[in-house]
């Protein structure tokens, strides 16, 4: 039998990368004779370097020192392919750089993926591909452009302090983006605008540590910095209102000011790892991620990776962290069966703290299961 392991990250707890190999260990080792083949999955967030590194083996991957989002030292990478570049906003601007009661997008920085970006442009690149997703920050890339050369000034000329509330008072940017006529590409499935009832402050800011008044405040700031950014000679028209301005506490927005474009975050991974291909030769795709809700039927990996199996006649095993989406809704996107680690377990705690036990457990049960 030939097995297609495609699973995204398990948030907060195994690599999308640690999640495929965990689950092909257990099934070989029931089922040795079969072909188990791993292409592990992103949509651009946390985990979007490690895949692409796995799918570009002759890639190099350069480690770069940056900051998180509150300043502090953290070793961030870029993955140079040729002329371009891949960089993870997660690795700089990271929610999960932040313990608990550090998070509050009032005055977390986007300053180390600027940093990142610099990094990129200076090893050679002439296009940077930036992964955006699972972010702390709600700065709209202030910070970002504060690292390029264009710090945000209020009224008076004075750099504004770090922090999307900040921008209540910018007035300007302090200069225009530098990074030698690079190409920018922002790889995320986030459509979110950048300001309003959907945009980045409203739907994300809670995740991130915002209170109810904080996300009012925070997307005054945001509305005012987004005339900002309009400003630039790059910036489209209607740019707050742009599908994908709003992804990764209005990065989208910041680079798509910089003359970049947007692309589909699962659709760039499956291109680069060949996805397709291996959908069409598959007799079973298992795929996963740590919860299985509401939120993956409507265009996540799981989804995209299922409706592409169901439109190949393919069966598709989703295997999650825990299971939240009916399996009426789960068989609309093309999920043939789904199953979970907290019920492996019969314990959220071991779901949490094994995940990889549980993985290589369901692959020799499912092995047993479909491999004839």
């Amino acid at each position: 039998m030939r097995v297609l392991v495609c699973p995204d990250k398990f948030a907060g707890t195994i690599s999308a990368v640690s999640a495929a190999e965990a689950f092909a260990e257990g099934w070989r080792a029931v089922k040795p004779d079969d072909s188990v083949v791993l292409r592990p999955l992103s949509d651009g967030g946390p985990g979007f370097l490690a895949v692409l590194a796995a799918a570009l083996p002759s890639a190099e991957l350069l480690t770069v020192p940056t900051t998180d989002p509150l300043g502090r030292p953290v070793e961030g990478h870029v993955l140079l392919d040729g002329d371009t570049a891949y960089v993870e906003s997660a690795e700089a601007c990271g929610l999960h750089l932040l313990a608990p009661g550090e998070r509050d997008p009032k005055h977390t920085t986007s300053f180390g993926l600027g940093t990142l970006l610099l990094a990129a442009v200076e090893a050679g690149a002439r296009t940077v591909v930036v992964g955006l997703g699972g972010s702390g920050t709600n700065d709209a890339g202030a910070g970002l452009l504060a690292a390029l050369g264009a710090a945000p000034l209020d009224g008076a000329g004075y750099a504004l302090p770090y922090g999307g509330a900040a921008l209540a008072a910018c007035a300007a940017l302090g200069g225009v983006p530098r990074l030698r006529d690079a190409v920018l590409i922002a790889a995320t499935d986030v459509d979110n605008p950048l300001i309003g009832l959907h945009g980045a402050s409203a739907i994300f800011g809670p995740q991130k540590g915002a209170g109810r008044e904080d996300v009012f405040l925070l997307d005054g700031a945001l509305s005012r910095f987004a005339g900002v950014l309009a400003a630039l000679p790059t910036a489209p028209d209607g740019l707050a209102d742009l599908p994908g301005a709003g992804a990764a506490g209005g990065l989208g927005a910041a680079l798509l000011a910089m003359g970049g474009r947007i692309e589909s975050g699962i659709g760039l991974v499956r291109r680069l790892t060949r996805l397709d291909g291996e959908l069409d030769a598959a007799g079973l795709v298992v795929t996963g991620e740590g919860s299985f809700d509401e939120q993956s039927l409507r265009g996540k990996v799981v989804a995209g990776v299922a409706s592409a199996a169901r439109d190949r006649g393919v069966p598709c095993v989703v295997v999650a962290g825990r299971i939240a989406a009916g399996r009426r809704e789960a068989a609309s996107i093309g999920v043939t069966e789904s199953h979970s680690l907290v019920e492996h377990f019969q314990s959220v705690e071991e779901a949490l703290s094994r995940p990889a036990d549980g993985l290589r457990a369901l692959g020799g049960r499912l092995a047993r299961q479909w491999s004839r």
